[in-house]
């Protein structure tokens, strides 16, 4: 059902890694992952070795959500106000992605795409893509009006070319939303047909009264939503948010431009599964950052069959999950482009 052409890796640069990475002086395959990444980034920009990874852009797509006033709340442990004052941190440049960000020299930017406060004072910028303060409380009524899913959607589009645009050459997605947990198990949930119990997590440090509450609410909201699953832009409107819809945008986008993607925690792949449905082959451009401790997250990477480079215990979101594994990708880039040949030892 797709409506997107999604360029191929070029396999052959990817064979040509590999090779080269056989006759690399060490024993064949005892790089392990890194070789496994090194082709990857081979086959994604066409040579070998890889171009080097200079411009990382952050995206940071922040909206509330309205599933933390769902009867029962308790989804979060912490206020929907949060939202609002993580924007101007981001802005102010102190937020934890902000800080994990320039250790790897990648540019952070954020999106109001849907928070819940006029954010005066904010730059007009950042509210450009705008679709709506907040959105419905899933467990008992649609997150969006179709006409605002598509928008958003399509929002995720357009920012994604424009960072293509400006030279980036990984795109990372980076959520901020009181919430969102809840509504990336729900997606997981919906989409393959899970029940609530596997796919939700404590978030943001819940407790266990806390968990029950939410369990509760992704069991309401996926009794209303029925079957709308099998459409993805039916299941965004029922069961989404106006940044779920713009990160799968965003995350799609990415592979329309042949520009590799980055995934974070649990909302992004959430998104990017969404996506997945929209265009399958987009896939082939996304790598996994790191292992999300939200269980809906694993659900959704064996999916995508995508395997997380890192795995530190993280449930920040905010893209700083995967910021960290930019050193790594850099790495396995470095050892196509600077290790020897065996066939290059004098051993006689």
């Amino acid at each position: 059902m797709t409506e997107f052409d999604i360029p191929v890796p070029d396999e052959r640069a990817r064979t040509a890694a590999q090779d080269r990475l056989d006759g690399l002086v060490k024993p064949v395959g005892a790089l392990g992952r890194l070789e496994e990444l090194a082709a990857w980034l081979a086959a994604a920009h066409g040579s070998v070795p890889p171009a080097e990874l200079e411009d990382v852009r952050v995206v940071v797509f922040a909206g509330d959500h309205g599933v933390t006033r769902a009867a029962g709340g308790g989804v979060s442990a912490y206020p929907r106000e949060v939202t609002a004052a993580m924007v101007r941190a981001f802005l102010s440049g102190f937020s934890g992605v902000n800080v994990l960000a320039a250790q790897v020299g990648a540019r952070v930017d954020v999106v109001d795409i849907a928070v819940d406060d006029d954010l005066d004072g904010v730059p007009e910028a950042v509210a450009r893509h705008k679709i709506r303060r907040g959105s419905g409380s899933i467990d008992s009524e649609d997150a969006l009006s179709p006409d605002e899913a598509r928008r958003a959607f399509e929002a995720g589009l357009r920012i994604a070319d424009e960072a293509v645009d400006a030279g980036a050459q990984l795109l990372i997605p980076g959520d901020m939303g009181i919430g969102n947990s809840t509504v990336a198990a729900t997606l997981v949930a919906a989409s393959l047909g899970l029940p609530a119990g596997e796919v939700v997590g404590t978030g943001t440090g819940i407790d266990e009264v806390g968990l029950s509450g939410k369990t509760a609410v992704i069991e309401a909201a996926l009794r209303r939503a029925g079957d709308r699953a099998s459409d993805p832009f039916d299941l965004l409107t029922a069961l989404g948010s106006a940044c779920a819809a713009a990160t799968a945008g965003f995350v799609l986008g990415g592979a329309r431009r042949a520009v590799p993607v980055l995934l974070d925690g649990v909302f992004s792949c959430a998104a990017a599964l969404v996506a997945h449905d929209i265009a399958p082959e987009a896939a082939r451009w996304w790598l996994a950052g790191h292992r999300s401790t939200e269980p809906s997250q694993a659900f959704a990477l064996k999916t995508l069959g995508l395997k997380p480079i890192l795995d530190l215990g993280l449930r920040l979101g905010e893209g700083s999950g995967a910021v960290q594994a930019v050193p790594t990708l850099r790495a396995a880039r470095g050892v196509l482009a600077g290790m020897g040949s065996l066939a290059d030892l004098d051993i006689g």
